[in-house]
């Protein structure tokens, strides 16, 4: 006998055991003979993470399609995994040390290196856990970490292959640089930050005593009727700190106030170099005075501007974003020598950018050359793990030539080989990857795939043949020998150098090259003196995206030809979010084709976003983020996953209230206590049970029902509509199995025995069986459970539930199905009716059927006693025409009439609902009002706006059911 309630936390772990005991998500379990395969790799979690609510959904979804494949007899392999999360692994490894006094570079790389393996020993992959107890039915002993041996073995082969191929390269180009963790980062760790900052207005004197007249008064139609002559330019900034790298002023082609001085120059404050004013659209008109500074090398867009241009970039600031300006060459070229620009470098050099900020504004004051000063509001970028304002930064690092590998990746989606779910994410991917800049891939940090790359110096410049003269430009010309070993990259440098004895060292700067170079000098000039060439490694590691783009394949052994990869890619589905599928997507895509000919996955479904139940983006600022470990120890892993699913329509973000994961665990309780009711009812399996031979009206319903469903949630998952999957077997559990079946069937199962107890009794069994294995993929811990307990009597089960055959499904109806649901539809109707007129429970209605067929006055006939017990109907009677004051309500069989004289005050029931009527459509027009005003959507926060439509639908709904019930007094 079941226990009185389901308990998850005790269920739930036990369940868990016998699923891994017995292997059965082990790639390949419980396959069929003749059978396909069907591959999902998981999108690999962060080795540092924890469970959050997007991992919940994403892998809650995947999880749906292995078991359902898995049931289906498919050859299955879900591909779990760890990604190695660089810069986040990194800091935690750091702050460790840290708690120590002790800095990386005070232990060396390898120590590092080897204490953050310690900490993925003992602390790492905690999320693994996490995902096992939200059922994850991963192939768990194939678990891969993207630093593993055999996924390092697949970047060092991509990456050196690459390179060969041309399509990897180093460039000097501006990159998101985060001035604290001193590296490069990707924009998926750049989040944008509201800033109350200001706009500082700066005079730029012209150059060569150029003049022009500015215009400084005009008329209604803007027109200019007043002029000044001039003889500066005022720029507007939100970082003034950055103006001593400006290389340009710009200029808007159309912008009549300026066309006079395009081409002139003028002469830069503070520093006195001559920079040009050149016409550009990137410049706007319309936005502070319509001149805007250039610095290529501090910011993206004018870094596009000097291109265009070929302005020659000035980088500023150092590594930690401290003033750069001492024995800055860059900076210093061209300068002439003066008492303002010596005074200007020592003010301003090795000061922090914001400290430095200031002192460039008072250094403006004091010139007389600070046009005004405005508050300004705008996004400053920020590190998404440092927290401090990232710098556009010039610098060196290694590019994939990412618009030559784009072109297949792109055909892949034009021509339907790979499909996006929703359709409209395909537009998102052609705008990325058709306008895809190169890729940076190498990033300063210690954790992670080190580039194999090693330097050596320039001893002949190659492009003229002539030896370097000096140790910057062999420094700046260094040799690169990538290779796929140490021991191959010093067979590179043995042929570049004509020497045998190549030496590995750790170098990082020109002056540390300066030094080696010197020693190879004095030990030549030594009598018998070793000939030797220093090469150092590149410390740089490769972006954690770089290792994760190789995920379908590498995770199934490539390089190496193993039957996995052979079986198991491409693969069938992706899974995952709207915010990577340029970082990982298109990425996989790219290389995907490139290396193994073919397109990583068939279908790419992208899932919503869960917000918070106003509609709220979670964060931890709000205060509105959901842990969906507490919701799993709250209500179970099986109320959670089926809340997910029931709420992930295509394109519809997920509004995720406490209450709706509350709800679904009332759904599990309901099916609890209908098995349990079942069983102690005798409903009991029957060996050689057919449902096609079943004869009781009722029983021939329900398995008619049975199987719809069936079909239903098989078609939605097919087409990841899992909503309508949810939905489907939702209904049929809650209100045809458990209100309707089994509330038709109580005076059969606890009447006298016999042929239609008997058949009852089996046929409820068997429903039970269906429902357990439709609804599995759902809530597999409540189901797996229930198949084991029912399994104790009757035939013995052949096997765990997650390894049962999936059900077949018919959408066929049948006599029987039109009589039950006609039913069902009256038995509804009546109640309804009663609800909407405040009809008492204890009063009972007479009931009149109108108009209808012998066929249906025949399931009358049949079902009274049914009809009289469950709508509180004292009698019934077929007519010609309704009685007068009658509720009518219009069927497809007839109308039904409810004589209400003397129950309900016709007249007055008119008139609340008429006033009710008037009421809402009254709310209805203030929302539409306040939603058709642009200024409100634009500055009300989303998830007011959400509320507002929230509400609309609620009241544009009850106005439909007064409609209704005004309707039937008619």
């Amino acid at each position: 006998m079941l226990e009185k309630t389901f308990e998850a936390a005790d269920v739930e772990p036990r369940i868990a055991r016998a699923w891994e005991d017995a292997k059965a998500f082990a790639a390949g379990a419980g396959k069929e003979p003749g059978k396909g395969t069907f591959t999902i790799v998981i999108p690999p979690p962060n080795v540092t993470g924890s469970l959050h609510m997007g991992h919940a959904l994403n892998n809650t979804l995947q999880d749906i399609l292995v078991r359902l494949q898995r049931m289906r007899g498919l050859d299955v392999l879900w591909q779990p995994g760890l990604d190695h999360a660089g810069i986040a692994t990194q800091m935690v490894v750091e702050r460790q040390l840290a708690e120590k006094q002790l800095h990386r570079r005070q232990i060396g790389r390898a120590e590092f290196v080897k204490r953050v393996w310690e900490w993925k020993a003992e602390s790492g992959g905690t999320i693994v856990g996490q995902l096992k107890r939200l059922g994850a039915s991963c192939d768990w002993s194939r678990e891969r970490f993207t630093m593993d041996e055999g996924l390092s073995k697949a970047v060092l082969k991509v990456f050196v292959q690459l390179y060969r191929e041309g399509l990897i390269y180093k460039d000097k180009r501006l990159v998101n640089w985060d001035p604290k963790l001193l590296t490069a980062i990707s924009d998926l760790e750049v989040v944008q930050t509201e800033v109350k900052g200001h706009l500082w207005h700066f005079r730029y004197p012209l150059a060569d005593g150029v003049t022009y007249q500015h215009p400084i008064a005009f008329d209604e139609a803007g027109q200019p009727t007043e002029f000044e002559t001039r003889d500066y330019i005022v720029v507007a900034t939100t970082r003034p700190e950055t103006m001593l790298g400006d290389t340009a002023v710009a200029v808007h082609p159309t912008d009549e106030r300026y066309k006079a001085i395009v081409g002139k120059k003028v002469k830069l404050p503070l520093v006195g170099r001559l920079i040009p004013i050149v016409a550009d659209e990137y410049s706007d008109p319309e936005k502070g005075t319509g001149a805007v500074k250039i610095t290529p090398a501090h910011d993206f867009n004018d870094f596009e501007v000097g291109k265009r241009h070929g302005l020659k970039p000035v980088s500023i600031l150092d590594e930690e974003a401290a003033m750069l300006l001492k024995g800055n060459a860059g900076f210093l070229a061209g300068l002439p020598t003066s008492a303002e620009l010596v005074e200007i470098v020592d003010l301003l050099d090795g000061k922090d950018r914001f400290e430095a900020r200031k002192l460039v504004v008072a250094a403006f004051e004091t010139v007389g050359l600070l046009d005004k000063i405005e508050p300004h509001v705008h996004q400053v970028p920020h590190g998404d793990r440092s927290g401090v304002p990232i710098e556009p930064f010039l610098t060196d690092q290694w590019y994939v030539d990412a618009k030559v590998l784009a072109e297949p990746a792109l055909a892949s989606v034009k021509e339907g080989r790979t499909n996006f779910v929703p359709k409209n994410w395909e537009k998102t991917y052609y705008d990325w990857m058709e306008n895809i800049q190169p890729w940076c891939i190498s990033r300063q940090l210690w954790w992670g795939h080190q580039i194999p790359a090693w330097y050596g110096p320039c001893l002949f410049d190659k492009k003229t043949g002539k030896a370097t003269q000096s140790i910057q430009e062999m420094w700046d010309k260094r040799e690169i020998f990538v290779a796929s070993s140490e021991a191959e990259a010093i067979q590179k440098a043995q042929a570049e150098y004509s020497r045998d004895d190549i030496r590995i060292v750790e170098c990082r700067t020109a002056d540390q090259m300066g030094r080696l170079v010197d020693q190879v000098i004095a030990d030549e000039n030594k009598q018998n003196g070793p000939k030797w060439m220093p090469i150092w490694r590149d410390e740089d590691v490769l972006d954690t995206w770089f290792s994760s783009a190789l995920w379908p394949f590498s995770t199934l052994g490539w390089p190496d030809e193993t039957p996995e990869l052979k079986r198991y890619y491409p693969t069938n589905v992706l899974i995952t979010g709207f915010d990577i599928i340029f970082f990982w997507v298109a990425r996989m895509m790219m290389m995907g084709k490139h290396f193994m000919g073919t397109e990583p996955f068939k279908d790419v479904y992208i899932h919503a976003l869960v917000r918070d139940e106003k509609g709220a983006k979670m964060s931890k600022s709000k205060g509105n983020v959901i842990d969906p470990l507490n919701l799993i120890d709250e209500f179970g892993a099986d109320a959670l996953r089926f809340t997910l699913a029931a709420m992930a329509a295509q394109g519809r973000d997920i509004k995720l209230a406490t209450s709706r994961v509350g709800g679904y665990r009332n759904f599990a309780t309901k099916l609890w206590n209908a098995v349990r009711f079942s069983e102690m009812n005798g409903c009991v399996r029957v060996a050689g049970f057919d449902p096609d031979k079943v004869s009781e009206t009722l029983n021939r319903w329900i398995v008619t029902e049975a199987r719809k469903t069936v079909a239903e949630v098989s078609e939605a998952l097919d087409a990841y509509r899992f909503n309508d999957a949810a939905g489907a077997i939702y209904r049929f559990v809650w209100n045809s199995f458990c209100d309707w079946y089994l509330e038709f069937t109580k005076p059969v199962l606890t009447g006298d025995d016999g042929p239609a107890k008997d058949e009852t009794r089996a046929a409820c069994a068997w429903v039970i069986d269906e429902i357990l294995k439709v609804l599995h993929p759902f809530m597999p811990f409540i189901t797996e459970e229930l198949w084991a307990k029912t399994g104790d009597t009757g035939p013995a089960r052949d096997n765990l539930l997650v390894l049962t055959s999936w059900p077949e499904g018919s959408r066929d109806t049948t006599d029987a199905a039109d009589e039950i649901n006609w039913l069902i539809g009256v038995i509804t109707e009546i109640r309804s009716v009663r609800a909407e007129m405040n009809v008492a429970p204890a009063t009972l209605l007479p009931l009149v059927l109108v108009g209808a067929s012998e066929k249906v006055k025949g399931w009358l006939a049949t079902h009274t006693p049914a009809i009289l017990r469950l709508a509180r109907v004292s009698e019934t009677a077929t007519a010609d025409a309704a009685p007068g004051q009658s509720a009518q309500i219009v069927t497809a069989d007839g109308v039904i009439a409810l004589p209400l004289t003397g129950v309900v005050d016709l007249d007055g029931e008119r008139a609340r609902l008429g006033k009710e009527e008037a009421k809402l459509i009254g709310e209805i027009e203030r929302i539409d009002k306040k939603l058709g005003n642009a200024a409100f959507v634009a500055r009300a926060p989303e998830e007011v706006v959400e509320e507002e439509k929230a509400k609309r639908d609620g009241y544009a709904e009850r106005l439909d059911k007064v409609r209704e019930a005004l309707a039937r007094l008619a």
